[in-house]
């Protein structure tokens, strides 16, 4: 299905060239059919970042049992996630892939819009009213109250299950949902980019060889830099050997795009190759492809700048924190999620007021970019176990 899904993408985005070529300012009356993607878009944020994130904290169990490994693992995700989506940005920054382009909307170029300042952006992350948060689709303060219903819900225990149950409930619902929205993906990418190709030419695609040259550039930085000085400064183990023994598992995330997918050989490779305990990969690793998305964060970072860039915005320094922020805490439970990239991107550009058009232009090279993140996902879970295994464990292991 997802195999097909991106043949039809790929065959999707090469037709809305062709037509955009050919017909020229005509193509704008495929323009309904982006719009009706978009819509659907927007449709679904509200209720999956509140169902998947309030599922996505409540999975890591009873706070008071998690202890030191529940800790020091959710502290790890958070702050790699946080790095890469760091790196992703400075990644957009240097590469400037959407720079250049000239491209308006609606005639007019797109001027971004003001912001109260860093230390107001960070008091409005709390809703004063959540409902209201979530009626005007203020994805900040809906991800600062899922966060912490699913905190509550977590350190209240047994009395809150049937509140806990239905979130679960909501958001396989919202799975299903996103997932069949996905489906309209071609139509989305095809209705949003054969007017833009009409209107400017094929050269507007140009950008896109930037894109993945800076997504290539980012991750390997972000493995070779902030895994390798984590592994060999807090894990105590040669770099070298970690990377040789979860090379397998990288391998077939690489290929297949999928860090659920992966997870049995992930697991295979961190207790056979590297000497982790059952214990600690079979709560680190589960965990990790659930709130864990290092790849998907850099690729946050490279999307956004691009985006803006492309059409010609100049994000403010409340606007980045803002993408930063997002970007960290929307992944806690976006990796669940069908499509978790385009969903998470989509997230991160409504937050800081980007046009959604952008979607169509990365969704034709998402599969490359998706080879990338979920190779980087995958490294970053198995770091982690590294990390968060009791030293007397990895003391005992041939080096």
């Amino acid at each position: 299905m997802k195999k097909n899904l991106v043949v039809q993408i790929v065959a999707a985005f090469i037709l809305a060239v062709i037509v955009g070529v050919i017909f020229g300012e005509k193509a704008s009356v495929v323009q309904p059919l982006g719009d009706l993607f978009l819509r659907l878009i927007k449709f679904i944020i509200v209720p999956l970042i509140l169902s998947t994130l309030v599922v996505g904290v409540t999975s890591a169990g009873d706070i008071n049992q998690l202890g030191r490994l529940g800790g020091k693992t959710i502290s790890y995700y958070l702050i790699t996630t946080l790095i890469a989506i760091i790196i992703g940005l400075f990644a957009g920054f240097l590469f400037q892939p959407g720079s250049g382009t000239g491209l308006t909307i609606d005639g007019a170029k797109i001027e971004a819009k003001e912001t109260e300042g860093v230390i107001a952006t960070l008091l409005n992350i709390i809703p004063t009213n959540p409902v209201e948060a979530l009626t005007t689709g203020s994805v900040l303060q809906i991800i600062f109250f899922a966060i912490f219903l699913g905190i509550g819900i977590t350190v209240v225990g047994e009395k809150a299950k049937p509140v806990q149950q239905f979130f679960e409930g909501f958001a396989e619902v919202m799975y299903k949902i996103t997932a069949m929205v996905m489906v309209l993906v071609p139509i989305g990418v095809f209705g949003l980019l054969a007017p833009v190709v009409g209107n400017y030419g094929p050269s507007v695609l140009l950008p896109l060889l930037k894109v993945i040259i800076a997504m290539v550039v980012a991750c390997i930085v972000h493995v070779a830099v902030t895994y390798t000085i984590a592994v060999k400064t807090i894990g105590k183990m040669s770099p070298i050997k970690f990377f040789k023994g979860i090379f397998p598992a990288a391998a077939v995330a690489f290929s297949t795009c999928s860090s659920s997918g992966t997870l049995p050989i992930t697991m295979k490779n961190v207790q056979e190759n590297l000497g982790i305990s059952n214990k600690t990969s079979s709560f680190v690793l589960p965990l990790g492809a659930t709130i864990n998305m290092d790849g998907t964060a850099i690729y946050q970072g490279i999307a956004v700048m691009f985006v803006a860039q492309y059409f010609g915005i100049n994000l403010t320094f409340s606007q980045i924190l803002m993408v930063v922020l997002v970007g960290t805490l929307a992944s806690i439970g976006a990796a669940g999620v069908p499509g978790a990239g385009l969903v998470m991107l989509t997230m991160t550009l409504a937050a800081v007021n980007l046009p959604l058009e952008g979607i169509a232009l990365v969704a034709g090279i998402d599969r490359i970019l998706d080879m990338f993140r979920t190779s980087v996902n995958v490294i970053g879970d198995t770091s982690c176990c590294v990390v968060v295994e009791p030293k007397k464990n990895k003391e005992e292991m041939p080096i």
